[in-house]
């Protein structure tokens, strides 16, 4: 699948540095800025000794308060340290161990008094005493009002006592004070001191005194500079560094620092100069290689005939001659189209899987850029690759991104876009064209392409990848569930009759919600009710049971549902009822859910006639409980609009204007070439159709109106069992219609709790604004008629 020369591990090339490919040496790199990282802790970091203990200021300030740090020994002197260059300072010196209490402590207690001026050291007494500081007002300051001895301490010994824990704070008798007179500053510390005499000096393990060790100190001196000059005064050394290399490094660091990343950086930029320059044309079509997540055409359903198509290619690939014997020769391109989901690209997966040949994946739009002619030269890049690894195969996604109609738009085409495509034609088939490269491409919306594309020679072969059927949908089904654990007894051919319409995707979908759904409940396998209820969540949306609806809305809820659903149950030609609920769920209030009793691919007008009738229901059951119509029938209107409009526009069910359509369907609008595309018929035609349309829901609207009149006792008891079990089933329903009452209520399971972020209700306005969206249009209608 690749060149075998690309395959081939080449050795080492022993003259070259380690790097990668472009020779880039990321060694030198890493020990140039290692070596950064050294110079700059060598010149800006502080200096300290490496085996001093490390201490914070607050650490160094209470161990200065207990005496403890030597001031006065020559040997070992306490230094500050500050640098031009650095706004930090450096505290070193040595530190004595703290005395031990002996085992018989020596207790002497004694009173004591400290005399200060609150106005001149206001700020160290709030320092040393904190915020709650008890006072006393007495006559005389001086004296001081203590029996007995009163030891009279200096501050510097009170700060020393309150540092060694001598001070006792919670004293009942004599606690922890100042005394002060009024409108004097002069004023008095009183409280109790317990000092321990025979104090022993500190001893290691072997009973040898432990000697002073050094410490440092780091202080930021911008912001502790003047602070700590007031403490230290003369009792410190100042010593100041200056650096002149690391003021040279700290002045041009900053530039040798941007020329060497621009170094670095001009330095790739010229090794890939070439390389970038020349791919910027380059195709971004990528081979795929098929070791991880293989796909293969067993994992493919639902889609039998459009696989049997694309295995001849592959079948062509592995033995050409099959096919040449006869005369015969390979499509050169194969268009798969289809609607979303139906697995175009995951049948290229699959070819991809089975063929034995290089595999070339892109997407259409990667050729278009903003460059005149980069698209044309990443297809003939892309067809040389191809041409190169020959035979193989090539798959375009989305290729209307790039083959789009030429001619026409808005004030003209676009021009990168039709070079694209123009060489894209040449490439396919044109004069120098080469057997050996076949284009698969996929694309939803086949009626935008250029004709010119689409002819023979180019896509010769267009495989329609269309919705699978009852049987489809069963395999592709039994396909997904493989990667869930499923019940025994879960029976997949009815969940594939319940999901008309489904896609390969939704289908996909539906087994990965009953799977969580599962997973919710605790449940240890998937069941059928988990299946069935992923199918209503995926077609209909979740139920929103947080949803706040007054009681009047909810009344007029269940009326408008009843008329539906009576209508559906006694009408012949409608689809079977599946179940009605007045429960909010996706963006409908309440619902009238029904399923075809197998694939529909057409529409008689009886059926359509009878749709009609029951898609007035609604509005007619709601006026009979309030007397009022509201804005719910919103998307009834619309609805029965659509489909009458149907009937007499293109399905010639109008007795007045015959077998003739009037306009041209129901295909996508292609804005560049149906935007001035006049109306095919007359003026009076058109109040012709307009006048059918509305006798058609005239008409349907009556009927609605009388039978329902009629039986308005079983239509009431139908709205009176919706509001007390909100879900009832086609069952329920024919239970009240025959017998007047139901014999078996449903009996549904609580649902769960709604999580605490999620269970804010809504306002009532809030409703009245989803109102008119919320009941149309009947979620049931799946497909439309071939």
């Amino acid at each position: 699948m690749s060149d075998s020369k690309n395959n081939i591990p080449q050795p080492p090339n022993s003259n070259r540095p380690s790097g990668d490919n472009n020779g880039f040496n990321w060694r030198v790199l890493a020990l140039f800025s290692l070596a950064l990282v050294i110079l700059g802790v060598a010149f800006f970091g502080p200096q300290m000794n490496p085996q001093a203990k490390t201490l914070s200021y607050s650490e160094f300030r209470q161990t200065l308060d207990q005496d403890r740090v030597i001031l006065d020994n020559p040997e070992k002197p306490l230094k500050v340290v500050t640098s031009d260059t650095a706004l930090d300072a450096t505290i070193s010196g040595w530190v004595k161990a703290p005395l031990e209490k002996p085992e018989n402590p020596e207790i002497k207690t004694s009173d004591f008094r400290v005399p200060v001026n609150l106005g001149l050291q206001s700020e160290e007494i709030r320092e040393l005493m904190g915020d709650n500081i008890r006072m006393e007002e007495i006559s005389d300051s001086g004296e001081a009002p203590l029996e007995g001895d009163v030891e009279t301490l200096s501050l510097a010994q009170f700060r020393k006592a309150k540092a060694l824990g001598e001070i006792k704070e919670g004293d009942l008798i004599n606690p922890l004070r100042i005394l002060m007179t009024d409108g004097n500053a002069n004023a008095v510390i009183v409280g109790k001191r317990e000092t321990i005499t025979n104090m022993q000096e500190a001893k290691d393990s072997e009973g040898h005194k432990i000697e002073p060790m050094p410490f440092n100190v780091s202080v930021d001196s911008t912001i502790l500079g003047s602070e700590l000059r007031e403490l230290l005064k003369d009792k410190a050394q100042y010593v100041r560094k200056s650096d002149y290399l690391s003021k040279a490094l700290f002045t041009f660091l900053p530039f040798l620092l941007v020329i060497l990343l621009l170094f670095f950086l001009f330095r790739q930029q010229m090794k890939s100069a070439g390389r970038g320059a020349m791919s910027f044309g380059k195709s971004k079509a990528r081979l795929l290689t098929m070791d991880r997540n293989k796909v293969t055409f067993k994992d493919v359903a639902g889609i039998q005939e459009a696989k049997e198509e694309l295995f001849e290619i592959v079948d062509f690939l592995r033995d050409p001659k099959k096919f040449q014997k006869l005369g015969g020769s390979i499509p050169k391109g194969v268009l798969m189209v289809g609607s979303p989901g139906t697995g175009k690209t995951l049948l290229a997966r699959a070819i991809a899987g089975e063929a034995d040949v290089p595999f070339f994946s892109i997407s259409g739009s990667d050729f278009v850029e903003m460059f005149v002619g980069v698209g044309a030269s990443r297809v003939r890049d892309m067809f040389e690759q191809g041409k190169k690894n020959a035979p193989c195969l090539i798959f375009i996604d989305e290729i209307d991104a790039v083959g789009r109609h030429r001619g026409h738009g808005m004030g003209g085409g676009h021009d990168e876009r039709e070079q694209t495509l123009n060489q894209l034609l040449v490439e396919m088939d044109g004069f120098d064209t080469q057997e050996g490269v076949i284009i698969i491409a996929a694309t939803n919306r086949p009626d935008v392409l250029d004709p010119a594309l689409l002819r023979p020679g180019r896509f010769d072969r267009q495989v329609s990848v269309s919705l699978p059927d009852v049987n489809g949908r069963e395999e592709i089904l039994r396909v997904h569930v493989k990667k869930i654990k499923l019940a025994a007894n879960t029976d997949l051919a009815t969940i594939a009759r319940g999901t008309p319409g489904f896609s390969g995707a939704e289908l996909a979908n539906l087994v990965n919600e009953a799977a969580l759904l599962a997973a919710r409940k605790g449940l240890s396998a998937v069941t059928l009710a988990e299946m069935e209820e992923a199918r209503d969540k995926v077609r209909w949306g979740r139920e929103r049971r947080s949803l706040a609806m007054s009681d009047k809305e909810k009344v007029g809820t269940a009326w408008h549902e009843a008329g539906h659903a009576y209508l559906n149950m006694v009408l012949p030609h409608t689809h079977p009822l599946h179940k009605v609920t007045i429960i909010p769920r996706g963006p409908y209030l309440g619902a009238t859910m029904y399923l075809p009793d197998g694939d529909k691919y057409s529409t008689q007008k009886k059926e359509a006639l009878a749709n009609l009738i029951v898609t007035m229901g609604g509005r007619i059951a709601e006026a009979f409980h309030s007397d009022d119509v509201s804005n719910g029938a919103s998307g009834d209107i619309r609805q029965a609009t659509s489909l009458a409009r149907n009937m007499v526009c293109e399905w010639g069910m109008s007795d007045k204007l015959g077998m003739v359509e009037y306009g041209e369907g129901e295909n996508p609008v292609f804005l560049a070439r149906d935007m001035n595309k006049s109306r095919n018929y007359s003026e009076e035609t058109a109040r012709v159709i307009d006048a059918e349309i509305k006798k058609f829901i005239d008409d349907a609207y009556e009927e609605a109106t009388s039978i329902l009149t009629r039986d308005r006792d079983i239509v009431e008891k139908i709205a009176l069992a919706l509001l007390e079990y909100e879900t009832l089933d086609a069952s329920h329903l024919r239970d009240i219609i025959d017998h007047g009452e139901m014999r078996n209520p449903p009996s549904a399971p609580k649902p769960p709790p709604i999580p605490d972020d999620l269970s804010k209700k809504p306002s009532s306005k809030k409703v009245e604004d989803e109102r008119p969206e919320d009941d149309g249009p009947l979620p049931g209608v799946v497909g439309a008629p071939a």
